[in-house]
């Protein structure tokens, strides 16, 4: 389906569409299994374990929460400013946020300060591990609790520019969703193979895969990119011979998280926009919510490649072998807050709704996971807070949690525990 690039929503024409596709997409049971790397794991289960009219009425009532979160009238903040009130004008227990504040800070993490330890730790055991991109080293833990767009609660350095793992890969989708939005790409289910020309989409296992495999991560795709094979990431065993044996499934088959193939997201990206996706995230996004100059967008020493004979970096998903997004807690929270808002910035649609609403939307295969965002859904991760809320989530702790039906925006920077923090600071909410 065509997307509007002024962001107008078509549900004249899109509500069979949309109902239908809940029947499919909603066909599944989640089984809370574990939360490694910030991910729900589920277990898929036979479609008819939940009705065609359950799936229906989920999403109907999924986009009428959606549509009722933004109210009419909303504050949004200037470049450089971003107004403070106190908590118990914005409907919270100011004593209950206050002893949340210090949970969420007791939760912190700051050690090793050298990231490129904590990536170590985390991933070197990997086959063809290699750090390829830059690392920087953290400092303090900071966090902001926005309510009603205002700021009722902060700690620490907003404005100290810190990595932040998978978070990048929320940033990444909104870039997908502006090229849809500006019909770069025709849609979401259309082959990637059909804009990108790439040996690695050619043979008989990757030509069909489709955007929204690849941003879903079920697209099973098998091949390597900056000389990392796909097996490599996370693999089921450390052995290489018998980590490359695994068994793949056709597109769409198997949700699988892995860094490899949303690289090969960002990569094919590259080819669609022509050029840096960093300029495009600060041209179309950054720049019109008024974020800093300083964040920066990284790929690897050798992920260079020619566009319309210009050498261009393809940047990465996240901070696996280093990279990734670099950002402030502020600029996270201008850009979380554009989400919270649907895409709205004072009355400029700078994604479209429609996008938002996709993006958010449990997939099939994880009904946790969405377009590169995760969801609450069934509040699996946080039982005090809305099923329909979701949220960024990076290695070490980084997190942007958006709640659109309580109104609320929480950035935190280095606190793993993202159900802890989050579910005191919602429950602190004056009912």
């Amino acid at each position: 389906m065509r997307r509007d690039p002024n962001g107008s929503d078509r549900y004249g024409v899109g509500w069979k569409k949309l109902v239908s596709s809940a029947m499919e997409d909603f066909q599944v049971q989640c089984q809370p299994q574990s939360l490694a790397n910030g991910v729900p794991c589920c277990r898929p289960l036979f479609r008819r374990s939940i009705t065609a009219i359950t799936g229906a009425l989920c999403l109907l009532l999924w986009i009428a929460e959606i549509a009722s979160a933004a109210p009419e009238s909303a504050y949004f903040p200037p470049p450089g400013e971003w107004e403070r009130r106190d908590p118990e004008t914005q409907g919270f227990d100011s004593a209950m946020l206050q002893t949340a504040i210090g949970l969420a800070q007791s939760l912190a993490q700051v050690a090793p300060a050298d990231l490129s330890l904590m990536i170590e730790d985390s991933w070197g055991d990997e086959p063809y591990f290699d750090i390829l991109g830059p690392v920087k080293e953290r400092a303090g833990s900071s966090g902001l609790v926005i309510k009603n767009g205002y700021i009722v609660a902060e700690w620490g350095d907003l404005e100290r520019v810190d990595m932040t793992f998978s978070v990048t890969k929320s940033y990444l989708s909104s870039v997908l969703g502006l090229a849809l939005d500006r019909r770069l790409i025709d849609a979401v289910d259309d082959s990637v193979s059909e804009y990108v020309e790439l040996e690695s989409l050619a043979d008989s296992q990757n030509r069909h895969i489709t955007w929204r495999h690849l941003l879903q991560q079920h697209s099973e795709w098998a091949g390597a990119l900056w000389g990392i094979p796909d097996w490599a990431d996370r693999p089921l065993s450390l052995d290489p011979d018998k980590a490359m044996q695994r068994q793949l499934g056709e597109p769409g088959d198997v949700f699988e998280y892995n860094d490899v193939r949303v690289n090969l997201l960002a990569l094919a990206a590259l080819h669609v926009w022509r050029q840096p996706l960093a300029e495009v995230l600060r041209t179309h996004i950054m720049n019109p919510i008024g974020a800093s100059q300083d964040w920066e967008w990284h790929g690897y020493r050798n992920s260079w490649v020619d566009i319309d004979g210009e050498s261009m970096q393809s940047v990465s998903g996240g901070g696996h072998w280093g990279g990734g997004l670099f950002i402030s807690t502020l600029d996270h929270a201008r850009f979380g807050y554009l989400l919270l808002r649907n895409g709205d910035w004072d009355g400029e649609q700078l994604i479209s709704t429609q996008w938002i609403r996709d993006a958010r939307r449990p997939s099939r295969r994880n009904p946790n996971y969405g377009y590169m965002w995760l969801t609450n859904f069934g509040n699996l991760v946080v039982a005090e807070a809305p099923s329909n809320a979701f949220y960024a989530s990076g290695a070490g702790g980084n997190h942007i949690w958006i709640d659109q039906e309580n109104d609320l925006l929480i950035v935190l920077r280095w606190i793993p525990d993202l159900s802890s923090a989050v579910g005191a600071i919602t429950a602190a909410i004056a009912r």
